[in-house]
């Protein structure tokens, strides 16, 4: 469906909403309630005189008349995209409390700046630097977050940051990227994919097209997973978006999508091996800056190290108010120093690694009311030392004092937002002091505590246990 034929049709109460810039999507249902979201005030009800649901269906087929189908018992469900506008209808033999219609709006155009996020604190300068770095070194990088947190418009802004002498195929099955409308002048191929052609069909087309980059508007199948293992081995380059909690998390998201038996230390080493950048975008109504706030709160890299095992590594939260960076492992710095891109500049005057800040909170406080002792009682930095676990892993962290133990750098799994297996954690002896940490048995596992640990920086804090 293009954009004449969408000009064919009445959207009558609905023009004000589609001409307001701020307003990304419009939800109509419930016999006539419509809710909006927004880019300042996030989602919200608002009344429009005259969107009756007899309109509504005055609307639905308006829009399958031009599009040559029916809208009716039979056939209870409408989709309808152009350019710019993507429309859903549901029948009311279906939606049982009244037709239900959702128009989102894609437009084609750059919305993100770079003044103005960091303005409004979306992510630091030294990050937004860092990651443009990675565009120009020719990192893959996924982006996660959840719905309408702005994950494809950030793709996009990464997206205009390649070299304008390299090709780029977006791979779509609902049209939102746009940038071949946005960069008429460059060398973009823009795929959909549709029922003739699914995403393996059309990813054997594009490798024929030769491109330099890949841009997959969302990977959420196992058909789409499979686009991207595919795309990275063979030596493309890939910008995408994914639904997962973290970006420490997005390998196993991953995994969870195969569906398969496909053993996952192969995967997840194929993943690591490949993709070296992982971005967690947060969206949430603040009151601080008293309206819907979007963030980076956390950006991750991946590598395979000396060894061959799989490892992450955070090299940008942001937590409780505070952003924190530090250097990207040696891994990251080489292989985008490879593709002669300087970075030292950057990253020159960051630390080693991100620092490890206690708190004090109800859970401290229901602590100390169980006389128990309270490993969170007095915030402060912890300084770590660096024990040895099999004479060649390094868990980075552990005070004798407390026993917190950061295990950002340990082989522990997807809360520790590392690797792929996750060892048994014994020989943790009395009055809160560690003595030692053996690694047995690398299974999946979760390691077995009391009381259960408290995450601070994607590390458990070690308590004293029962005897």
């Amino acid at each position: 469906m293009n954009e004449n034929i969408f000009d064919k049709l009445d959207f009558g109460p609905f023009r004000s909403l589609l001409d307001n810039d701020d307003i990304t999507d419009i939800s109509y249902d419930n016999n006539g309630q419509i809710w909006i979201r927004s880019l300042t005030q996030g989602s919200m009800r608002v009344e429009v005189e005259g969107a009756t649901p007899e309109f509504v269906e005055k609307l639905a087929f308006q829009c399958s008349n031009v599009m040559g189908t029916t809208f009716n018992n039979a056939k209870p469900f409408l989709d309808a995209e152009s350019a710019e506008l993507r429309m859903n209808f549901v029948h009311q033999s279906i939606a049982t409390n009244g037709i239900a219609l959702v128009i989102r709006k894609t437009p084609a155009k750059i919305r993100l700046e770079k003044e103005k996020l960091i303005k409004e604190d979306y992510f630091t300068p030294a990050i937004h630097d860092f990651l443009i770095k990675c565009v120009e070194g020719h990192c893959n990088i996924m982006v996660a977050g959840e719905t309408g947190s702005g994950k494809t418009e950030f793709v996009k802004y990464l997206a205009s940051h390649t070299k304008t002498n390299e090709k780029i195929i977006t791979i779509e099955d609902t049209l939102e990227l746009h940038l071949d409308k946005i960069y008429p002048q460059r060398d973009i191929v823009a795929m959909k994919t549709n029922n003739v052609a699914s995403y393996s069909d059309v990813l054997v087309t594009c490798m024929r097209q030769n491109p330099k980059w890949i841009l997959l508007s969302e990977v959420r199948s196992a058909e789409a997973v499979s686009a991207v293992r595919n795309s990275i081995s063979s030596g493309h380059n890939i910008l995408s978006t994914i639904h997962a909690d973290k970006a420490s998390a997005i390998p196993y998201r991953l995994y969870s999508l195969m569906e398969t038996d496909l053993d996952v230390h192969q995967f997840l080493s194929t993943i690591y091996r490949y993709i070296q950048i992982g971005v967690h975008i947060k969206a949430f109504y603040s009151k601080e800056y008293g309206k819907f706030h979007r963030e980076i709160d956390e950006v991750c890299e991946f590598y395979v190290d000396d060894n061959n095992v799989p490892q992450s590594r955070i090299i940008y939260q942001k937590t409780m108010g505070k952003m924190m960076m530090c250097k990207p492992s040696a891994h990251l710095v080489e292989y985008i120093e490879n593709q002669n891109i300087e970075v030292n500049s950057i990253i020159k005057d960051l630390p080693d690694e991100l620092p490890i800040t206690e708190y004090k909170d109800e859970f401290s406080d229901n602590m100390e009311n169980s006389n128990q002792i309270n490993p969170l009682a007095n915030a402060q930095t912890i300084n770590s030392v660096e024990p040895t676990i099999n004479g060649n892993t390094t868990i980075q962290g552990v005070t004798p004092e407390v026993g917190a133990v950061n295990v950002n750098e340990a082989n522990t799994g997807v809360d520790a937002g590392v690797a792929t297996i996750q060892p048994t954690f014994n020989n943790v002896v009395d009055n809160g002091v560690v003595n030692q940490l053996n690694i047995s048995n690398p299974v999946v596992a979760q390691p077995v505590l009391a009381p259960s640990p408290t995450i601070i920086n994607n590390a458990p804090m070690l308590s004293k246990l029962e005897e």
